[in-house]
């Protein structure tokens, strides 16, 4: 039971070291990587959509 405990800590305590190799980004940086993710999700349901009513037209008529 104890060495699950020791487990425990030693685990924490190694992750306090990683996180404190990690570099963060800065507000600026993270306000533009957020513009390019919401631009390049609403392009490609854009194209998504667009695709689907190509193919469901065209399915369309071939059903016919």
């Amino acid at each position: 039971m104890i060495k699950i405990f020791s487990r425990i800590t030693k685990f924490i305590t190694e992750v306090k070291v990683e996180m404190q190799k990690v570099s963060w980004s800065d507000r600026q940086e993270l306000i533009g990587s957020t513009g390019v993710v919401i631009v390049s999700t609403a392009l490609l349901a854009i194209f998504i959509g667009i695709v689907d009513i190509v193919l469901s037209r065209f399915v369309g008529i071939l059903l016919k």
